[in-house]
């Protein structure tokens, strides 16, 4: 069975032979860069399976390294950085990374993301369309174009089952504020309090106490996510 290959490119020698070690006791092989010159090279040498990328390197700006690998692969890359900007997080998941994760994480939460990337990657490297996603209580029969939680169908509005089916296809990927208006309202809309009143009557459908979601999850000031697991 082939074992996903993981670019990690980070600078500090510590953080880097903890992801190693991780990925290794959980059955991934992985190559190393310390910038983003080198992460460049040897992405095009070894074409891995995801990419982890800090976005402090000390010759580039990760954001570039994204850029670069953006020209000319579709590799999943999760943003590994020690920056809670929001605007930062927003930049990468527009320009083409699939996932970021905060300094200092979890070891469970990152294996968590690498699963998800690999999972969205293999779907769009061709892998037949699933008919329905379930979580939990939840399915979204995609075929039926209906919604059922805990065996009870609940009734969505047009605009709410597409913002429920677009996040449903993309499980536990957060999607940003934009992509989700662009997607559902068309590209030159610019619907945040709409988004914002959707999301409401969606969570007060679904969630047993919306203040404390299990399946709509905020990404606050990034967007939102769907559980997957």
């Amino acid at each position: 069975m082939h074992k996903p290959l993981i670019l990690i490119v980070e600078d500090e020698g510590s953080i880097s032979n903890f992801i190693a070690s991780m990925l290794a006791s959980n059955g991934y092989r992985f190559v190393k860069a310390e910038t983003g010159q080198e992460a460049a090279a040897m992405a095009a040498s070894h074409m891995p399976d995801l990419a982890l990328l800090d976005l402090g390197l000390p010759d580039v700006d990760g954001i570039e390294v994204l850029k670069q690998l953006r020209a000319w692969s579709d590799v999943p890359v999760i943003v590994v950085s020690a920056r809670g900007h929001e605007r930062e997080k927003v930049e990468a998941l527009d320009l083409g990374a699939d996932d970021y994760i905060t300094k200092p994480f979890g070891t469970h939460e990152l294996l968590a993301r690498i699963r998800t990337a690999l999972r969205h990657s293999q779907r769009r490297g061709g892998a037949e369309p699933l008919s329905a996603f379930v979580v939990g209580d939840l399915k979204v029969d995609y075929d039926k174009r209906l919604l059922w939680l805990a065996g009870k169908e609940v009734h969505f509005t047009p605009i709410e089952y597409k913002i429920l089916v677009l996040l449903s296809q993309h499980a536990g990927k957060v999607l940003t504020h934009d992509f989700i208006i662009k997607e559902v309202w068309g590209p030159y809309a610019n619907e945040h309090q709409a988004l914002r009143v959707n999301m409401a009557n969606i969570r007060r459908k679904l969630e047993q106490n919306p203040a404390a979601p299990r399946y709509i999850l905020t990404e606050v000031g990034v967007g939102y996510r769907i559980a997957e697991e």
